[in-house]
């Protein structure tokens, strides 16, 4: 049996394989994200993603990008425990990390055939979108499953763990 953290690769092997994969005529789809606490809409999105193509590869966002766009209280998990949960996913082939704000310098390397990204980012809104447009690639938006975030996920447990008030 293959190891999840197998999944778990470097850039320049993934820029290898994804290589590989295209010289086999295969669509690679690219999607990103912090990944603190993986939920039911990270599974469904990642799922939908890998539906438009032959490959899905997952760029997680190291601990230190995530504090930088989600406040020093994040991220619940490190980077390391996050690329495991995702690379147990059935759907996904690779997953790469990156330290840096956006991913946008592992999107020109890849040159993906596909750029997947939540539904509540607008086409305006996602990085990537004219570079990959500009190779003849596609951007697609995933959609949203409500009611699962992880900000949401935060505030409900933090909300049960702190003592009610009397009425």
């Amino acid at each position: 049996m293959n190891s999840s953290r197998n999944k778990i690769i470097g850039i320049d092997a993934a820029s290898d394989a994804i290589r590989r994969a295209q010289r086999r005529n295969e669509r690679i789809v690219f999607t990103n994200g912090c990944f603190d606490l993986l939920h039911v809409g990270h599974v469904r999105s990642l799922e939908a993603a890998r539906a438009l193509g032959d490959r899905l590869i997952v760029a997680v966002n190291h601990d230190g990008s995530v504090r930088r766009a989600k406040g020093l209280d994040r991220p619940i998990q490190t980077a390391v425990i996050r690329k495991q949960m995702v690379a147990a996913l059935d759907c996904v082939d690779w997953v790469v990390g990156f330290n840096t704000d956006t991913p946008l310098r592992l999107i020109e390397r890849f040159r993906p055939d596909v750029l997947a990204k939540g539904g509540d980012w607008t086409l305006n809104e996602i990085v990537g979108r004219a570079e990959v447009e500009s190779w003849g690639g596609r951007v697609e938006r995933l959609p949203i499953i409500r009611g699962h975030s992880t900000t949401e996920t935060i505030r409900r447990i933090r909300a049960k763990g702190s003592p009610r008030r009397k009425r």
